[in-house]
């Protein structure tokens, strides 16, 4: 039996019926007293259990927000559809609900539009987030540290516009954090433009970002605000129902 099950089994005696000794949770479990210990040091390591001040053993907070976080991506095309189809036949381009997934994004649902030419993103796929305007809308509101961890891992390149100089991109997320928007000038695909604006739970934090997609050139300025506006209006009320509790848009001074 390897160890994950081990430890799989352990975290669930210990929601039934923790806190436990090491003791108790080795001889129901019937595992030796020295593994079932070393599988308990490894989980408080990890975060996901801890000892009571009497010494025993009970599941941390940590399992609560792993759980809550992959409930709100489970939740975030349920929420986000409704304002998807109403983007999607405003703008007659397509729109993408995406998620995080480690160091990448994920594309969760797709809403597609009218126009002739567009960008099938295929739900599943995952991207970058160093270029794509919902992969850098995610970056710019990602906790510092993993932010940072970005930054130092290999940029991939996709075309001749797609930033792979860390402190370029720095750059990019210090302005998409000012405006609380982020522009795909091709980055992923030649002729193919983008907008998005980011999802945000209860700590203020990247749970996703809704994206507008298309052949149609997006620049900021005053052409861009119509959908930035409409997007805006979508997380915000997204973001809501995950618990965001500030002011809206959320930006950081110039």
């Amino acid at each position: 039996m390897s160890s994950v099950i081990r430890s799989v089994q352990a975290m669930e005696l210990l929601a039934r019926k923790g806190p436990l000794g090491v003791r108790a949770v080795a001889s129901q479990l019937q595992l030796p007293l020295g593994s079932m210990h070393r599988i308990l040091q490894d989980l408080a390591e990890a975060g996901v259990a801890g000892r009571t001040p009497d010494g025993e053993w009970e599941l941390s907070f940590r399992l609560l927000e792993i759980t809550g976080m992959q409930l709100e991506r489970i939740d975030l095309p349920r929420l986000c559809r409704p304002f998807a189809e109403k983007i999607a036949e405003a703008t007659g381009e397509t729109v993408n609900i995406n998620a995080l997934s480690g160091q990448m994004g994920v594309c969760l649902d797709k809403v597609r539009g009218n126009e002739r030419m567009q960008l099938d993103m295929r739900i599943g796929s995952r991207g970058a987030l160093n270029c794509g305007g919902a992969g850098k809308a995610m970056l710019a509101f990602m906790a510092e540290d993993r932010r940072e961890a970005v930054y130092a891992s290999p940029l991939p390149r996709l075309t001749e516009h797609t930033i792979t100089d860390p402190e370029k991109l720095r750059a990019e997320i210090a302005r998409i954090r000012s405006r609380f928007y982020s522009i795909d000038d091709q980055e992923v695909v030649m002729g193919v433009y983008c907008i998005a604006v980011p999802i945000l739970d209860s700590s203020g934090l990247s749970a996703g970002a809704l994206s507008v997609t298309g052949p149609s050139v997006k620049q900021p300025g005053d052409a861009v605000w119509p959908l930035a506006e409409m997007l805006w209006d979508a997380s915000e009320h997204v973001s809501r129902r995950l618990g965001f509790a500030g002011a809206w848009p959320p930006t950081d001074p110039v």
